[in-house]
Formats: C-alpha cells, structure tokens, sequence
C-alpha cells in the first residue's frame, strides 16, 4: 500500500537520463585478469525497496555500500556496468594521504586550517581503509608502504623544505630528505625529496569486489548491467527508474558515479582528463628500489610507480587534457613509450618491458578535492564525484561522510568536500 501511494503522489523533483554513459578507460589494465575479482549481480526485473540506493558499482560505491550495510542499513548497488570494471579498473592504486595538490598550494586557496583539516582526515582515511580490509578479511593485496615526492619542475627542493614544514606543524608524518641521503638510500639522483610514512598499495579490482561481497553477506543487493534513467524525489523517498522499466524505492540515495556527472550538478567544479599506465613483465626483487615505496615527482607531467604483488612495476603519468576516447586510447602506444623511458632514466641499469599498458579518465579540481555533497536540486539525494587522482583515499572519506548524511548527522569534514573545496 506504502508504494502503491508513493506512485499517486505527484514529485516534486524529476530528472531523467541521470548520468552520460561515457567512454572511461582503454587498453588492457593490469588487474582486469584478477582472480577473485567477479562478484555474484542481480538483474533488476521487479520493483524493490531499500533504505539507501547506491548508483554506481565501484570502489567507492563498494566501500559507501560496505560501511552502510555495517550500520544496520539496508541497501542495494545499482551499476550499468559489472562491480569495478569502469575507472576502478584503471586505477594504479597508489593509496597515499598526500593530495595532489601540495599543502602549501592548497593553503593558498583555502585557507591553512581547512587545508590541514584536509591533509589530516585524508591521513586517518588510510589507516580508516587498512582497517576495514583487516576487519573483513579482504584479500587485496594489501601492503604497508612509505611515499616518496620527488623534486622537479613544479616544486623543487626549497620548496619541498618548505612543504615538509607546513606538513610537520600539521602533525602529518613527513620528512625533508637531501639530494645526498636520497642517492645513498633510494639510488635516486634529484636535488631533493619527501618521504612520508602512511601509505599503501592495493588491488583496487580486489578490493571492490572485497567490500561488495562484505556488504552482501550483510544483506546489501548488488545489480549489475542495469542503467538508471529517471529519479523522481518526493520529499520523504525516491523512486529510481530502470531502462527496463524495473524500479527501486529507497529513502535515500547516493551517486557514486564518478566521472559520469549528476544531471543537475553545478559547471565547472572538475575537468575531466585523461592519464596513462603501464605495467612490466615481472622482476628478480633486486631489480626493485629500496624499501618498494611509492615514488612520485612534483613535475609536470609527473611520473609515478609502485611495484605489485607480482614483482612487477607499476608506472603512470603524461597526464593530458585529451578527453576525446579514441584519441586517448590511440595514444596508448606513443604514451606508454614515454612512460619506458621516463622509468628507465629515474631508475637505470635494469631491462624493462611492458606487460600492460592502459589509458583511463580522471577528475581534476582548482584544489585537487573531489565534490561529496547533498544534491539541492533532488531531495535525499547525495553525490560522490571526481575524487581523481587520489581516489580510493578519497572514496574512504566519501564512505564515511554518506554514511553520517544517511543517519542524518553531519560529517565535521563535510564542509571541505561540498564543492570541491571551494
């Protein structure tokens, strides 16, 4: 009876045709052949309700639906897509606190204390996520690892001297390191360095399909291949309609789209680029730098690379405002060169060939935050968007905030995120 009068009563609220079906990734990523990276889907053929509806099957979606589902909610992922096989699946999965844009820029354009706040609770969602996968028992290939910041073009190493200050008076675990401890330890010739403790690496196609099967043996339904065409938001639920004409009634929802934007979104809050990777042929662990941390270069374009649980190394970088798909996937070769021997100029003497190579699109904002917000335009309705080149530390912060929005509480971050940052 319930639905039967959720269906008479005329919306308030109507969009149709949510999100863009878009082009997110091409090539042959290094985990689209993991094992255990299937998760058992639904179709949506009935009507259904839920307490909270989650659009879009990736990792953040997989870790929103997780952390909700342990809160006692009920709640069902709906994606046009199989679990992680959009931007997921390209992720290079470097899982850092360090946000793209250094601290003294982002001071710079929000204030010191905000961009604290924003360094620290990206901090405390690593170690949040490192927990999560303990609790559950995720096998993702998870490893403890430290993050080296090169110098380079952008920031060299007074710079960097000066970051490791603002970092060390924001309680972030930072450390200036000179060009002689960086050749006498790492074998890297740069001028300079950052070395930050409280990173890791991961699977992110493990990881999704980790916390996706955890939220499911909480009671959480996962759709797969079942694209979302119309949201009709009444006040008190919202009602979802599917391409086959299947529904869902929750009392609230949130997009865990990623790239593909909300209809009714605000313009111009993150511009959508295009970056490249590549992974080699496994390696003898001497061919390895000390300690296997993550290494990234304050330069444009930038480098970075991670070793896997393979033995191989992973690299990214020549990041590019080329956004068209076939073009971005075109490039996939001459990209993928640069990147050979980008990585063979940092670290030398070894032979290195690619395995995989891959292009992926990626959200970039005025302050390097992603937009995790309420929607005005549709009520109960919540958005998790562009959370770029840092992503799955920003789809934990993302996590936690829906979580406290879906309680009806506020996040005390949440104010950092609205719009992105601003």
């Amino acid at each position: 009876m319930q639905a039967a009068l959720a269906f008479r009563k005329p919306p308030q609220h109507s969009v149709p045709m949510l999100t863009q079906k878009k082009d997110l990734r091409g090539g042959t990523p290094l985990w689209t052949d993991s094992p255990g990276s299937t998760v058992r889907t639904r179709t949506a053929t009935r009507h259904e309700h839920c307490d909270v509806a989650i659009i879009g099957g990736g990792v953040s979606g997989a870790l929103t639906a997780l952390t909700l589902s342990e809160l006692g909610l009920d709640c069902v992922v709906i994606d046009r897509r199989k679990p992680g096989s959009g931007s997921t699946a390209a992720s290079t999965a470097m899982i850092q606190f360090e946000l793209d844009t250094p601290l003294t820029e982002l001071s710079k354009k929000i204030g010191a204390r905000r961009a604290n706040r924003a360094y620290r609770r990206s901090l405390q969602a690593v170690k949040n996520l490192k927990r999560l996968i303990q609790k559950h028992d995720i096998d993702c290939d998870w490893v403890d690892r430290d993050a080296l910041y090169l110098a380079g073009n952008e920031m060299g190493f007074r710079g960097l001297k000066i970051e490791a200050a603002k970092r060390k008076a924001a309680g972030l675990p930072s450390d200036y390191v000179d060009a002689a401890a960086l050749r006498d330890t790492f074998g890297i010739d740069r001028t300079g360095a950052l070395l930050s403790q409280g990173a890791g690496e991961l699977n992110p196609a493990l990881l999704t399909a980790g916390a996706l099967r955890a939220a499911q043996a909480k009671g959480c339904r996962v759709y797969s291949d079942s694209t979302v065409t119309a949201v009709k938001a009444d006040g008190d639920r919202v009602e979802l309609i599917t391409e086959t004409d299947a529904t869902f009634t929750a009392k609230r929802v949130i997009f865990a789209t990623g790239y593909e934007t909300v209809a009714g979104m605000p313009k111009g809050l993150f511009d959508i680029t295009s970056s490249w990777a590549i992974a080699t042929q496994p390696l003898p662990d001497e061919a390895f730098w000390p300690t296997r941390c993550l290494i990234w270069e304050a330069a444009d374009p930038y480098l970075y690379l991670r070793a896997t649980a393979d033995n191989r190394i992973l690299a990214g970088g020549e990041d590019s405002g080329l956004t068209d798909p076939a073009r971005r996937d075109a490039a996939i070769l001459v990209k993928s060169q640069k990147l050979l021997k980008a990585l063979n100029t940092l670290l030398p003497g070894r032979t290195l060939r690619i395995d995989y190579a891959w292009a992926g699109a990626f959200a970039t904002s005025p302050t390097g935050l992603p937009i995790i917000t309420a929607l005005d335009e549709l009520p109960n309705c919540f958005a998790i968007l562009g959370c770029g080149g840092n992503g799955i530390t920003f789809s934990m912060v993302a996590a936690e905030i829906a979580a406290a929005w879906a309680q009806d509480k506020r996040d005390a971050d949440s104010d950092l995120f609205e719009r992105a940052g601003k």
